[in-house]
This record gives structure tokens, sequence and C-alpha cells, in this order.
């Protein structure tokens, strides 16, 4: 896809996102009694849009397309806080499948994610695991123990992924054994705790744990597009804010302490922008120093996603906590994000060791 179409690609998705999916649809599906958490009719209207689908090769009903075109989508999607699941069922599981799974999972499965008829829920970290993929979930004689926490989008999902200490496998969430408990985020988002007690698991439903990491960084540079597009408009509201906002008689942004903290920001936002198209062309050229910019990237949006919400808030001023402004909303999902495959200190050591320091 040339610049042009990347433009067109970008204006189209922001137009559906402003039209079918403004903040308003976020802040109704973070209410406790929302049956998921996000909405089931949006996710198909973006599937007929072929979002669900850019990154699936066509030999399994996707578009074959790159990182770099899914990252424009995702940012649009960040714009506007939408929490329907692209991060557990577009960049985990699909990715999960593709790497690691069999010809037969790959048939079943991958074109139902692609027109947007299943959801399929990833289930990584436990307690203690901190940012890794937690380990003390077995599988052991075809049998699945364990208990893991912040499971995306579990709850209502068609399947979930689980790793283990040994492959991954595809389970039904209905399964006799496993129990879902709902957890409530700061960000609203669809996440559970799941337990599994001796949960049957046939030999065809297991995924090489192998590819855990490849399908990590594809995830990670893929919520590195959607926190960009999340604190690019938190930063738009926050300068519409420094204009409108009148103070002693003048637009609180002709003050000279402010516009130098908005310029940092803008500085921040930049340097993100950049290392996240830098890691995503890295990914579509096969290059190998894929893990090393997804780490960068991560290192460079969490920083700069909690440093443009949190100034956003201080701008705003107390008012920028209450309900009737979006930026707290911006704010909680930078907190998420941010420790969501490991905040920046973590990253920042991620890269350090890839490097051999």
């Amino acid at each position: 896809m040339d610049h042009k179409e990347q433009q067109l690609l970008a204006k189209t998705a922001q137009r559906f996102m402003t039209e079918s999916a403004p903040v308003a649809h976020a802040r109704a599906s973070r209410e406790p009694d929302h049956p998921l958490g996000y909405s089931r009719e949006l996710w198909q209207q973006m599937a007929e849009l072929g979002w669900t689908s850019m990154t699936i090769p066509e030999e399994h009903g996707g578009l074959g397309m790159g990182l770099s075109e899914l990252a424009i989508v995702l940012e649009a999607v960040g714009r506007n806080l939408a929490p329907e699941p692209f991060l557990s069922t577009v960049l985990l599981s699909a990715n999960a499948i593709l790497l690691g799974g069999s010809e037969a999972l790959k048939a079943e499965w991958l074109p139902r994610i692609a027109a947007g008829e299943a959801v399929v829920g990833f289930a990584y970290q436990e307690q203690g695991s901190r940012y890794s993929a937690g380990r003390g979930t077995t599988l052991r004689d075809g049998r699945l123990n364990g208990r893991k926490l912040q499971a995306l989008d579990v709850v209502g999902a068609d399947a979930l992924i689980v790793t283990t200490d040994g492959p991954m496998a595809l389970i039904d969430p209905g399964a006799p054994g496993v129990k879902i408990t709902r957890q409530a985020r700061v960000d609203g988002r669809n996440a559970a705790l799941v337990a599994f007690e001796d949960v049957a698991v046939d030999e065809s439903q297991l995924i090489d744990g192998a590819v855990l990491d490849a399908v990590t960084d594809r995830a990670t540079i893929g919520l590195c597009a959607e926190m960009l597009g999340g604190m690019g408009q938190a930063f738009e509201d926050t300068l519409t804010h420094l204009r409108q906002r009148r103070q002693f008689g003048v637009a609180i942004g002709s003050f000279q302490a402010l516009k130098h903290r908005a310029a940092r920001v803008f500085l921040e936002v930049t340097l993100a922008r950049s290392a996240v198209a830098g890691a995503a062309r890295a990914l579509d050229r096969g290059k190998s120093d894929v893990p090393l910019l997804a780490s960068m990237a991560k290192a460079r949006c969490s920083d700069a996603y909690v440093l443009v919400a949190n100034e956003g808030v201080q701008m705003f001023g107390g008012v920028g906590m209450t309900e009737e402004y979006d930026i707290g909303m911006y704010m909680k999902r930078a907190r998420a994000a941010e420790v969501t495959f490991g905040d920046a200190a973590f990253h920042r050591d991620r890269w350090a060791r890839l490097k051999g320091y």
C-alpha cells in the first residue's frame, strides 16, 4: 500500500470511528452492567470494512496486508478509546494460530476471525508473572490445570487461547472445568480471572509455545499504534482547552509555562510515532531486529501516553477528573496500556539484554 492509499485508509478509519464509535461508546461500554464491555455489532461492522482480516493471509480469508496498514486502523481505534477486541483476537490469537497452529486450526479459526464471526480471548498472565507469560498453568496427559488473571476478552468469547508450561491450548470457554470470573479494570476493558481444573485438551487444540515471543512482539507493536492514537487525541483535546479556557482575560494557552509543557508533549508524541512506524515496517519486511524495535516502541509509548494524559489532566485543572470531560478516560487507558506486555522500564531492560549489555 503506497502513501496515498495509507492516507485514504487513515481518513476512512477516522471517519468511521467518529461516526460509529465516538468516545461516548467507550464510556457506555465501561459501565458495570454492560454485558461484554464492547459491541459485537460494531465488531461485525469493523470486519465488513476489512479491519479484522488485514494481516490474515488471503488463503485463510484475509487481505494479506502488513502490520503497517493495520497500525493505521489501530491508531484510529485508539483515538476514540474503542474497546473492541483487536488486541486479543486479531493481534494475539490470530497470530498465535497463524504462527504456531496446525493447518486444521488455521482453516477452522482464521476465516472466522477475518469475517468478524469469532472473538478469541487470550489468557497469559498469572499471579507473580508480572509482565511475562505465566508458566504455572500446567498441561499434563491432556489435562489443563491452573489460574490466569487479566485474561483479555474472555467474557463472551467463542474460544480462548491459554499459555501453559509447554504449548498453548485453544479452549472452549464453556468446557467442563473452566470457570470465568469477570474483572473490573481501571479502563473498563473486558478481562477476567480464569480457572482451569482438569480441563480436557485434545492434541488438535495445541499451538506451538515457541512462537509466543513472536506473537507478543506483534501484539506489542499493534498496542503501541493504539496508544499512539490515544495520546494524539488526548493532546489535541488539551490544545483545544488551552485555546478556549480564559483566565485573566486571555487564553491560558498564551502562558509561557504551559507553552513549554505542550511543546515537550508534542516532541514525545512525535518520537513515539517514529518508533511505532519503524517497528511495524521492520516486521513487515521480515527484519531480524523486530524484538528490539518492539521494545523501543513500547518503552517510548508507555512513557509518552502517561505523560500526555497526566499533563492533559493538569492543564484541564480539577475538571479533568470529572465525568464531563474525556481526558480522565485517556489517563485511565494510558495507565492500563502502560503495563500491558511490560512498562517502559521492563522494555528498556529487555532492549539492553537483547543488545548484550
